[in-house]
């Protein structure tokens, strides 16, 4: 993605730039940041689907909710101004949130981490070993323009990113080639992906318009099947959005119109909540937290989202290829006090790649993992750093992102290695311009450690092969630690990740993800940081707003919520 308009990669949707927040997906995710206390391949970077959000964290929500009323204009806060509106070549968070509001999928995600359908029938049938998908597209859907909703569009929506080679090519290259069949649409893929139904999320577009005009439909017109219509946009001070009342759907929404307006500085955003300016804010910043809590007439709506925030070392070049100068890095600081420190109540710990929600589906050894990590312990960092020969003159080079919370660890890593000797060190924030440039080079003149975010899908396949793959989607494009140039359990541990990613046997899948997951703990490649909340602050007359932890970050009209302005 873009650098300082948005918060992904710009090449896909995971990496979590301005983040402090999330991306629609790979790093492609993952989120936005208002370049200071903030928090997606695309894309970002969670909830466990039951947990719900915090309930409102600071106001007194009535038990029973009141009758919704019916018409009435959402104003929200977004962190950034969109820029462009065309699923197939989006690549921000927050042009990705009007998007989703334009646009169904054949599926959509819960108020959890479970898909729905949305267009298409049921679940989708899987064969011939994983390989072959088959989708049933219901009868009646329709585009705004009037006409339905057809497999074609499907299709075309689905091989266009590649075809076109956009930025969101690599979320959508495992399929091999679509088919119809009546109203079936038959994926057949490369390999057996076993992530394929958060793929399938993927936002459909009328072929016929989209074609005609492809500049127009991005950024003048776009047209979806979804139930708010896209109505104006001035780049910089909003876009507006209007309830289709034509919509195909069993129900409409309750609002009449929505409007985002970016608001970048955090205490202006809360400003604005504070004096009514503004409906819902979007991510509430470490420092106002309480200040938001402590608003009479406004609460916090959070739930963890589904993002990895992570202290990277070049494993290329430098000493940071000796396992025991990475070790050495780990004792000079401790992660769990910085996180405390910098990221807390709006960041949760992490202790390994994948969110909690995540790594508790699949049933991780969480426990196991939280102990790898050490406490600081100069004395012991000293030691490991004399045994690998890393000279106290020795120029270290830490980067981090426009991004306080990450610069604040990066900070506290560079003033550990001061107090083990090193007196020559230069923790540097970049812009996200230069910054996509360096942490990707290889080049320990251009870094030694950084600071970087992830957002992804609820599968552990979107927070290990773009971050640890060793192939030419991910090396030195998603993968800037370069783990495996130097190691052969960096060589193993991608190799392992490749093979769960082409693998339909969920077990199978767990036990590659384990032993692979474990190898780059261990071998720190990565110390895992945080993952943030998906934050709200929310007026108490907005009934039945979603905070929702996959890179959606929220809901305002969908499978279980229906937003409303009772006042």
């Amino acid at each position: 993605m873009t650098d300082e308009n948005n918060n992904w990669h710009v090449r896909r949707r995971r990496l979590l730039q301005g983040l402090g927040g999330a991306s629609i997906v790979g790093i492609a995710g993952c989120t936005g940041g208002d370049g200071g206390d903030t928090p997606t391949d695309t894309p970002a970077d969670g909830g466990d689907g039951g947990d719900g959000g915090d309930g409102g964290d600071g106001g007194d929500t009535p038990t029973d909710s009141p009758t919704p009323i019916p018409g009435g204009k959402l104003k929200l806060a977004q962190v950034k101004s969109p820029i462009e509106f065309d699923p197939i070549v989006l690549n921000d968070v927050p042009s990705g949130e009007i998007a989703n509001n334009i646009y169904n999928g054949l599926y959509e995600y819960d108020a959890g981490t479970n898909i729905v359908p949305t267009l298409a029938t049921d679940m989708p049938e899987v064969s011939d070993d994983g390989t072959t998908w088959t989708v049933t597209l219901k009868e009646g859907p329709m585009f705004q323009n009037g006409d339905p909703v057809t497999p074609e569009d499907v299709r075309y929506s689905f091989l266009a990113p590649v075809e076109e080679e956009t930025e969101n090519a690599s979320e959508l290259n495992m399929i091999d080639s679509i088919e119809t069949d009546g109203q079936d649409v038959i994926f057949n893929l490369k390999f057996a992906y076993g992530a394929f139904t958060t793929v399938l999320t993927w936002s459909i577009v009328p072929k016929s318009v989209r074609e005609a005009d492809k500049e127009a439909f991005n950024t003048e017109q776009p047209v979806g099947s979804g139930a708010f219509r896209f109505v104006d946009w001035q780049e910089g001070n909003y876009v507006r959005l209007e309830r289709w009342d034509d919509y195909w759907g069993m129900e409409t929404p309750n609002l009449k119109e929505v409007e985002f307006v970016p608001i970048e500085e955090g205490t202006t955003r809360v400003t604005t909540l504070r004096n009514g300016e503004n409906d819902v804010i979007k991510e509430i910043p470490p420092k106002l937290w309480s200040t938001v809590e402590n608003i009479g007439d406004a609460s916090i709506d959070s739930i963890p989202g589904i993002s990895y925030f992570y202290l990277a070392f070049n494993c290329k070049e430098g000493p940071t290829t000796d396992p025991k100068v990475r070790e050495a890095v780990d004792y000079v600081f401790n992660m769990d006090q910085a996180v405390s420190n910098f990221v807390e109540p709006t960041g949760l710990r992490m202790y390994s790649p994948l969110p909690k929600p995540v790594a508790e589906d699949w049933d991780m050894p969480l426990d196991e993992w939280k102990q790898i990590p050490h406490d600081k312990d100069i004395a012991e960092a000293e030691r490991l750093f004399d045994e690998a020969g890393v000279s106290s003159d020795y120029q270290w080079n830490i980067i981090v992102p426009p991004d306080d919370k990450r610069e604040q660890i990066g900070v506290t890593v560079g003033n550990g290695l001061k107090e083990a000797g090193f007196s020559n060190v230069s923790v540097q924030r970049l812009d996200w311009g230069a910054f996509l440039e360096k942490y990707i080079s290889g080049d320990p003149n251009d870094y030694n450690m950084y600071t970087l975010g992830w957002a992804g899908s609820p599968d552990p396949d979107a927070f290990t092969y773009f971050l640890f793959g060793r192939t030419e989607d991910t090396l030195g494009v998603t993968n800037g630690t370069f783990f495996g140039d130097n190691s052969q359990a960096g060589k193993d541990a991608a190799a392992k990740f490749v093979t769960a990613r082409e693998s339909a046997d969920r077990d199978e899948r767990q036990q590659l993800y384990q032993e692979a997951i474990t190898t780059c703990l261990e071998e720190r490649a990565h110390l895992p940081a945080y993952n943030l909340k998906n934050s709200f602050g929310v007026k108490d007359y907005v009934q039945d707003f979603a905070a929702v932890p996959t890179v959606d970050q929220f809901h305002i009209f969908s499978n279980h919520n229906n937003v409303s302005m009772n006042k």
